[in-house]
């Protein structure tokens, strides 16, 4: 099945890929800015530099409950979009900025400190970069980004999971022992599956390059 063309009003484009049906959007959601789940996704962001102070102070509990309520404004973002037909391309792009800024920004912060080593964070960061040197082919031919791979799903869950843990874990509470142990189990666990992701997505994007190219 060859891609097909994107129509000027917008459509999706679809490709059997690795056994799976691909979807591509090119112009499907609104221009809408100020939407519910806009609202919160910005909310987000505006947390980030707080998080990182609260970290980087040793104000640890308070940073994982800000985490906490972080994520469940992302659980809750996504779900008012679907219900009320609120999505848009702004929160297309600030949904997983969002949540990829978060890991970054802990994974860092936790390097600072030397929780985590510096090792680690490399390996978080190369698949970012590997990421961003897709975009150029993508934007090329039309598509606004990738959609997101279940894989893709579960590495940013673990990840999420697992550095708030990790820094629990380096604390004195009674429950760090058992927190280092779960968390160190959920990072490399999230690292594998965010590499896994960024892998599948390479494919997608030479398989999607290949059959424009084609066509």
């Amino acid at each position: 099945m060859s891609w097909q063309k994107a129509e000027e009003n917008g459509c999706i484009q679809r490709s059997p890929i690795s056994g799976y049906t691909l979807e591509l959007v090119i112009s499907k959601s609104s221009n809408r800015i100020f939407t519910i789940p806009n609202v919160l996704s910005f909310l987000r962001l505006l947390g980030v530099p707080f998080f990182l102070v609260l970290v980087l102070i040793g104000r640890d509990l308070l940073a994982v409950i800000l985490l906490a309520v972080s994520s469940s404004t992302d659980l809750l973002d996504g779900q008012i979009a679907r219900r009320f037909n609120q999505q848009s391309k702004l929160g297309e792009v600030l949904d997983p900025a969002a949540d990829r800024l978060y890991i970054l920004v802990i994974a860092v912060a936790l390097a600072v400190r030397g929780i985590v080593p510096w090792s680690y964070l490399i390996i978080l960061l190369g698949r970012d970069l590997m990421m961003l040197l897709l975009v150029p082919a993508l934007r090329a031919r039309g598509a606004i980004s990738l959609p997101v791979h279940f894989v893709g799903k579960i590495a940013t869950f673990c990840l999420l999971i697992a550095l708030p843990l990790v820094l629990l874990g380096a604390g004195s509470w009674v429950i760090s022992p058992a927190a280092k142990i779960l968390g160190w189990a959920f990072a490399w666990w999230g690292a594998f599956m965010y590499w896994w992701a960024g892998l599948v997505y390479v494919k997608q994007t030479f398989s999607f390059v290949k059959e424009t190219e084609a066509s």
